[in-house]
This record gives structure tokens, C-alpha cells and sequence, in this order.
């Protein structure tokens, strides 16, 4: 199992939808507004690396309103 941080910029007045949508994705464990350089963090899983990426690709970064994405993998050290 990967996991990974999806670091989420939106357009103004539009985090609480974009929240909202990626949280309803398969895959996304969790999803919350934050304040800072990013408008919505969520932690997603997939089976693989792969997985995960198209994951951000085909659903994630269709959401109107985002704006950019920044992918952090987890890594076990």
C-alpha cells in the first residue's frame, strides 16, 4: 500500500467545495481545510505508486476550482 499527502492550492472562496469532492474520491482517507500556502491537504492510498498517481491525474486534479497539486509520498525509513 502507497500513501500519500495531496498539497492542494484553490482558487479564492472555492477550499470548502474542493474539500468536499476529493473527499468523496476512493482513496482519500482523509481531506482537510488548512490555512497557509495550500487551501486543502488530503492523505490518499492506493495499491501501488502508479495507482496513486493516476489517482491525482484522472480525478483530483479535474476538480474545478484547483488550481495545483503537490504529491508527497510516504516513505517508511
Amino acid at each position: 500500500m502507497v500513501s500519500a499527502y495531496i498539497l492542494i492550492q484553490t482558487e479564492v472562496g472555492k477550499a470548502a467545495n474542493v474539500a468536499q469532492e476529493v473527499d468523496a474520491i476512493e482513496g482519500v482517507v482523509s481531506c482537510e481545510d488548512v490555512t497557509g500556502p495550500y487551501d486543502v491537504i488530503a492523505k490518499a492510498e492506493a495499491g501501488t505508486l502508479d495507482d496513486l498517481g493516476k489517482m491525482v491525474v484522472s480525478k483530483v486534479q479535474l476538480i474545478d476550482g484547483i488550481t495545483r497539486t503537490l504529491t508527497c509520498t510516504v516513505v517508511n525509513l
